[in-house]
């Protein structure tokens, strides 16, 4: 079936800006279109569950307007004693999730889904990664809150950010920390051919297949 002129080849279900870096920094040409999907009505399970169903719902979502398109769908959450920590909304309760992190390891889980509904393919798992967080002074805690960068953050931290300095160190993918798997994520675009290599560049840079 050709490819719609209004539907792009790719796109990402997410209008996280880190998302949105990395597959840019992965070499994808792709196409933004957020999920109108209610997140509040995914009841939670497991944290490896839970991330896995929100990116499947998202990318479900998109898919219904853009059947001819491979959607990207992603959710993260933080998890420490089987506890999910979502985004802190006030100073309390990020301070609160950071002194819980504090010189402990915890998981990070990112699920993603990949689906293109007219070819009848779906694929999703989910990706952990531990991390070691250095013991936290009081005073570490709070200029890092004044800082802002927890607030929009799950775990009230961000390991790409100024956040670097809390991590001592990680045990699986950091980009996953981040917010996606993107070894996985362009090894089943390639899979599926999708995206190839570009061949002639010195650096083997992932590159949109025309599916005209």
């Amino acid at each position: 079936m050709p490819k719609s002129q209004t539907d792009p080849l790719i796109i990402l279900a997410s209008e996280s800006p880190r998302r949105k870096y990395l597959l840019e920094h992965a070499g994808l040409r792709f196409s933004v279109v957020p999920s109108r999907m209610d997140e509040e009505s995914v009841e939670p399970t497991t944290p490896a569950e839970t991330v896995k169903t929100l990116a499947e719902a998202k990318v479900a979502e998109v898919s219904q307007r853009f059947a001819d398109s491979w959607i990207i769908g992603a959710d993260t959450i933080v998890s420490i004693d089987g506890n999910i920590l979502g985004k802190p909304e006030s100073e309390p309760e990020a301070a609160n999730m950071l002194q819980q992190l504090s010189g402990r390891t915890h998981q990070v889980f990112t699920g993603f889904c990949i689906c293109c509904r007219s070819k009848n393919r779906q694929f999703s798992d989910t990706v952990t990664t531990d991390v070691v967080f250095k013991k936290l002074s009081d005073d570490e805690i709070q200029w890092y809150i004044q800082t802002r960068e927890p607030f929009d953050k799950a775990g009230a931290y961000a390991i790409q950010g100024l956040g670097t300095f809390l991590v001592r160190r990680i045990n699986g993918s950091y980009t996953n920390v981040v917010g996606l798997p993107v070894c996985e994520v362009i090894e089943y675009l390639i899979k599926e051919k999708v995206i190839g290599l570009n061949l002639t560049d010195t650096i083997q840079t992932p590159v949109v297949i025309n599916g005209d």
